[in-house]
């Protein structure tokens, strides 16, 4: 009986084994589509919006252990006290210390932040770099604790996504179950670090996935809203911003002014990209030449900002501080113009000298700067027929975010959450549509798009370009001893004409010449070295690389209509 009864049991536990194991291939293959996904996409939702919540209390903490402070809230007051040397001295340490991190933990130097998970999400199976994202957060935690000029909303994003991969080589999950389970983590982190679920999931849908598929929502407003409840846990329910007063608008006839501070913002946007492109140039341009080591950048980077906070205290940090009594109107016109010049050059010495840290919510601050300061002209101007000067703050904070993030959904609504203001939609719309219009035009449609455009992703351009990047000519070519390889002789006639393509190229190299040679195949040849004769591996032939191509586009459109 005793031995029937184990039998039994054993029985139960293979099954029960079986069953598991068939579990996991269903979240494996077909995660979306199935309820059992959606509480993995609780999981990782609280595993990205605890990392949020303890790097935002990191930050606290070591901003109140350096500069003496109990509110970090009201830094940017409280450091005035403070001997002018600490201005100097933290920040250089900080990029000390970041330089010496990144040099050894993240190749290239650079800290890894949200213009990295698209490319995941698009080229990478879901998937960023693991000890350079680590490296990366603990780089920009040191940086704004220190003193550093940026936001946390980048690095916060690029953590989550650490943790997503690592889920995700965990379950071994491939194609759309990856890419979700990236989407859930970044809506996660964006609402536990803001407060502000509705952008959370909005902004893993627009900026991070860029398609609104079905099949992603739920599980991403499930991850998103779990991490509002941590954010709310530690920090209750109120916003980031209180806002003391309602904003009236005068309908009809100040919205034209709200069409004007578009165009304002936009082109506040695009100066505020372009100077930290800049910066980052001519900063490498100056170590090749002085051969100083990369390592030595971020500090003096932080020497520069050390000197600038002396007398401007406003830029250490994320600036909410500034951005408070921007969106409250209690700074004055001149101060107003003065700290938004100031802010974007210490927000291009901190991202363009290697330092950690993000954009977002630099670009909130020089946003509700840029809008006080037209609201005080545009009501002192027409003090009959415009509103209060703090609503143009608010605009102009959510229109130059939204240039610079590319992505005028998820920062419109993000500024509601912000600010719990909701009754001046249609002002914040109009401006923000207004510079996500001009501003895209001028850039590569966002910062982090750009940014990968300059090392030669090309993601802004859609599915069509990118995916050609995605594929080898080695591993789409036809090999010598293929049933349809064409002859040998005719493969070292093309060579001898210079015709021929590396295997190590991808086919976004391999097409133009197919156009440009009016050929049906190439050649795939290794160049060995200097005496040593060419090695012909096989050929790329034009319908193979169009069938590839296709196949790619035709599984993305499937994902983004799903």
């Amino acid at each position: 009986m005793a031995v029937h009864k184990a039998a039994e049991n054993w029985t139960l536990i293979d099954t029960a084994m079986a069953r598991g194991r068939q579990g996991w291939a269903v979240l494996r293959d077909q995660g979306p589509g199935q309820v059992q996904f959606w509480f993995l996409a609780l999981l990782i939702g609280a595993a990205s919006g605890f990392a949020a919540l303890f790097f935002r209390l990191g930050i606290d903490l070591l901003q109140s252990a350096l500069y003496r402070v109990e509110d970090v809230t009201r830094l940017a007051s409280a450091a005035r006290n403070l001997p002018w040397y600490l201005f100097i001295l933290w920040p250089t340490l900080g990029g000390l210390v970041v330089g010496l991190l990144l040099f050894k933990l993240s190749p290239g130097g650079r800290v890894r932040s949200v213009a990295e998970v698209i490319e995941g999400a698009a080229l990478r199976d879901g998937r960023v770099e693991r000890r350079a994202g680590l490296a990366s957060a603990l780089a920009s935690l040191i940086t704004l604790g220190s003193g550093g000029s940026s936001g946390r909303e980048g690095p916060v994003v690029h953590l989550a996504a650490v943790i997503a991969t690592w889920l995700n080589d965990l379950i071994q999950a491939r194609g759309i179950t990856a890419r979700d389970l990236l989407g859930c983590a970044v809506a996660a982190a964006v609402s536990a670090s803001f407060n502000a679920p509705i952008a959370g999931a909005l902004f893993a849908l627009e900026v991070v996935l860029r398609h609104f598929a079905v099949h992603a929502f739920a599980p991403i407003v499930i991850a998103s809203a779990i991490g509002t409840v941590i954010n709310r846990m530690e920090f209750g329910g109120v916003t980031e911003f209180d806002l003391n007063q309602q904003s009236p608008l005068e309908f009809y006839v100040e919205l034209p002014a709200f069409l004007m501070l578009g165009l304002v913002c936009g082109v506040v946007a695009v100066i505020l990209m372009r100077s930290i492109f800049w910066t980052d140039d001519r900063a490498e341009a100056l170590r090749a030449r002085l051969g100083v080591p990369p390592w030595i950048r971020p500090a003096v980077a932080g020497a520069l900002l050390g000197c600038i906070a002396i007398f401007f205290p406003q830029i250490i940090g994320v600036g909410y501080e500034t951005t408070s009594l921007a969106l409250t109107g209690e700074l004055l016109l001149r101060e107003t113009i003065v700290i938004a010049i100031v802010k974007v050059a210490a927000v291009a010495i901190t991202m363009g000298g290697r330092m950690g840290g993000g954009i977002f919510s630099p670009s909130l601050m020089v946003g509700s700067l840029v809008g006080l300061a037209f609201g005080l002209i545009a009501t002192a101007a027409f003090p009959t027929v415009s509103g209060s000067p703090t609503l143009y703050a608010l605009a102009g904070m959510g229109a130059v975010a939204a240039a610079v993030l590319g992505a005028p959904i998820s920062t419109t609504l993000i500024v509601f959450e912000l600010t719990g203001d909701w009754q001046t939609g249609l002002a914040v719309m109009v401006a923000v549509s207004t510079s996500t219009a001009l501003a895209s035009r001028l850039v590569d449609r966002s910062f982090f798009l750009t940014q990968l455009e300059r090392r030669g992703v090309h993601l802004s351009k859609g599915p069509q370009a990118y995916l050609l990047c995605m594929f080898r000519v080695s591993n789409v070519m036809r090999a010598p001893d293929h049933a349809r390889a064409v002859p040998t002789d005719d493969v070292w006639e093309a060579l001898e004409a210079g015709v021929f393509i590396d295997p190590n190229a991808t086919l976004e190299k391999a097409m133009p010449m197919f156009e440009q040679t009016a050929r049906m195949w190439l050649p795939v040849v290794r160049i060995g070295d200097e005496g040593e004769p060419p090695q012909i591996l096989g050929t790329l032939h034009h319908v193979d690389a169009l069938a590839r191509y296709n196949k790619a586009l035709t599984a993305t459109a499937a994902e983004e209509h799903s």
